[in-house]
């Protein structure tokens, strides 16, 4: 049973409200075709606010550790997350993103792996930039700009695809693709401060 729709519609009734959510850039967001959806990660709150900012279905990569957690491993199979294996290569969550994202679908991932305890931007993984480089998908920056504060203003900023095709061309690394996502979603982050 997917409760995605109602979720979102229940999360945005929370959130919205809540934290003052202001979206910017929702316009950039590709209307068709497969989309990699990078955001910072600063709260645990992040995936239903960007789910419900989004004007597209997301499919959240969220850690198994989340299925395990009795409520959660009813609810986040259907509101279309799949685990991953943190700290390891996880073949079966790269297939299952790969496949949604070859099928035209949004997945929704957070590159530096763990939430931000200083709400500082962190590192990004590999994985963000393997999935950039063989999805075959529009690459989207998304900034979370806080704090999580009860009625203070809460931005969700979506930036303009970043094209990798020269990346391909030039047969970079996952790693510096993922620096160059990172970079956007820097830019982001102090354009919108």
């Amino acid at each position: 049973m997917n409760l995605y729709p109602f979720g979102k519609a229940l999360c945005s009734l929370i959130f919205s409200p809540l934290y003052r959510i202001q979206v910017i850039g929702k316009e950039n967001f590709p209307k068709e075709g497969g989309v990699l959806l990078c955001s910072n990660h600063i709260s645990n709150v992040d995936p239903p606010v960007v789910g419900l900012t989004s004007p597209r279905t997301v499919h959240f990569m969220a850690k198994e550790e989340l299925f395990h957690v009795p409520v959660l491993k009813n609810i986040l199979p259907n509101v279309n997350a799949f685990p991953v294996k943190r700290g390891m290569s996880d073949r079966e969550a790269f297939r299952t993103a790969l496949k949604l994202l070859r099928n035209g679908e949004v997945v929704g991932l957070f590159p530096e792996g763990t939430r931000s305890k200083s709400g500082e931007l962190g590192k990004g993984l590999a994985g963000a930039g393997f999935f950039a480089l063989k999805g075959n998908a529009h690459v989207m920056p998304c900034a979370i700009i806080g704090p999580y504060k009860p009625f203070k203003k809460l931005k969700v900023v979506y930036g303009k695809p970043l094209d990798v095709t020269s990346y391909r061309e030039q047969k970079a690394s996952a790693e510096e693709v993922t620096a160059a996502i990172m970079d956007e979603i820097r830019k982001l982050i102090e354009q919108n401060k």
